[in-house]
């Protein structure tokens, strides 16, 4: 995958991610970001103050109302920044090598969404999107959703939200999540979709009456006509009618009319 999935995004963008979130964990922001702009820094004498300087100021924020982790915090990040502006002075061409130390200077300040607006004009969206939701502490299934929602272009918020209410379906069985996916992608997820996979999921497939269930949600042709039609035989006409016109409703029922 690219990874600048989407254009440059400004600190207000990735602030969003902040706002949408109830528990918001700065030590855990700056940390996940921290490590994925730290790899990226090209000097090795400077990624390793930056990673002394990253090292203090986590045990500050882990221990936010000690006087002496400030002091310690607030100097080793002056030293940092000293350091990359004199690099930038001394440098004689356009590229100092120093664009991701000066984000992670304005992470290590607080500014969390600043630094990854300006760490992303040099190492994309993605490696930074994945660290700002593995911070949010979601459900592992609606944090991978919400990531695939951003890379389609939705907005943090929409996308968090979304992520949140899909995330209490994460112990339905893979086949059903992968609908779930789908369908919230192709913006087609509904309460009565969600009612009808609920009930799928709760009925007890097998494997192979799964994989007809799937077929069914989808709509093929060929197959919605021959389980009509094995309803009907069986004297379940209003099933059959209610499959025929579309209806998730009868989709488990359906289903489990297979043999196991």
């Amino acid at each position: 995958m690219n990874p600048t999935f989407h254009p440059q995004h400004p600190a207000s963008w990735w602030a969003q991610f902040e706002d949408c979130s109830e528990k918001f964990d700065r030590g855990s922001m700056t940390e996940l970001l921290g490590d994925e702009i730290i790899a990226r820094i090209p000097s090795l004498l400077l990624r390793r103050e930056a990673e002394t300087a990253t090292a203090i100021v986590l045990r500050h924020l882990h221990r936010p109302s000690s006087t002496d982790l400030a002091e310690m915090a607030a100097d080793a990040t002056a030293r940092l920044v000293a350091t990359v502006e004199r690099l930038d002075e001394r440098a004689t061409g356009d590229d100092a090598g120093t664009a991701e130390a000066s984000a992670l200077c304005r992470l290590l300040q607080g500014d969390w969404a600043e630094a990854a607006a300006q760490a992303e004009a040099r190492m994309g969206t993605l490696p930074l999107v994945q660290a700002v939701v593995t911070a949010l502490r979601l459900e592992s299934f609606g944090a991978d959703l919400v990531v695939r929602l951003l890379t389609a272009g939705q907005p943090p918020a929409a996308a968090v939200r979304t992520g949140r209410a899909i995330a209490r379906y994460s112990w339905w069985p893979n086949w059903l999540l992968t609908i779930v996916s789908e369908r919230v992608m192709a913006g087609t997820l509904t309460s009565d979709t969600i009612a009808a996979l609920q009930r799928c999921a709760f009925a007890g497939l097998s494997p192979t009456q799964a994989r007809m269930a799937k077929r069914l949600i989808a709509a093929e042709p060929q197959l919605i006509e021959a389980t009509a039609h094995r309803l009907e035989t069986l004297g379940e006409h209003p099933a059959a009618t209610k499959l025929r016109a579309g209806c998730l409703d009868t989709v488990a029922f359906a289903a489990r009319l297979i043999p196991v």
